[in-house]
């Protein structure tokens, strides 16, 4: 039975559009802790510190960071394979030639693609600079994450990295939830427009959002 529904196009635009949804509502919590960077290091160090302690004394330390963690890379894979074996299948169901080209869908859906592929580049190195500290600029300083931080927004290229990222994050949540709203039937004629609206919102709070933290450190605000 289950092997049945991932192999229908229906029950891989349902993947996606839950495992998305998983990784709106991280990113939603992800923005909102990282702007704690503006109340200044021992704020938002002490809450780094928090999020390892997260469900004690019931759970061992970095237990539920972890348990996240794994939410997170399952919630990943699940979404970029749908994407994948869902674009190989619409390619496979187009005829071989178009007489005419004509672009028929928004920009935000014809990079949707790209965008993904920018996004899951982006994981690999935000994990490598802020997490294991592997291609950080300067000294990684484990267990200080604002300093890691300003380091990183320090650079030319850790600002062009995460602006570009952060920018393709936008445009892909404009579009996902729309597409995860409409697969899971939340769409309606009476529903469209405020759904619709709720994409944009999103999208725009979540890109202000993080960008707001390298802004930050290239104006002098955090630093």
């Amino acid at each position: 039975m289950a092997r049945a529904v991932w192999d229908s196009t229906v029950g891989k635009k349902t993947v996606m559009a839950v495992s998305g949804l998983t990784m709106l509502l991280y990113l939603i919590v992800h923005m909102a802790g990282n702007l704690k960077i503006f109340f200044g290091a021992d704020t938002f160090n002490e809450y780094a510190r928090w999020l390892r302690t997260v469900g004690a004394p019931f759970l061992h330390e970095e237990w539920a960071l972890w348990l996240v963690r794994v939410v997170l890379v399952v919630a990943v894979v699940a979404h970029a394979v749908s994407a994948y074996q869902l674009s190989r299948r619409d390619l496979r169901a187009r005829p071989d030639k178009y007489v005419h080209k004509k672009a028929r869908a928004s920009y935000a859906t014809r990079t949707m693609r790209w965008g993904g592929v920018i996004l899951g580049l982006f994981i690999v190195w935000h994990i490598l600079d802020l997490t294991t500290g592997t291609v950080h600029p300067g000294g990684f300083q484990a267990g200080r994450p604002y300093e890691n931080i300003v380091d990183t927004f320090s650079t030319w290229y850790g600002n062009v990295i995460y602006i570009v990222a952060m920018l393709a994050l936008g445009l892909h949540v404009r579009h996902g939830f729309w597409s995860a709203a409409q697969t899971l039937g939340a769409g309606s004629r009476t529903r469209d427009r405020a759904l619709k609206g709720v994409a944009n919102v999103l999208a725009l709070l979540l890109t202000v959002g993080f960008l707001a933290v390298p802004v930050g450190v290239m104006t002098g605000v955090v630093g």
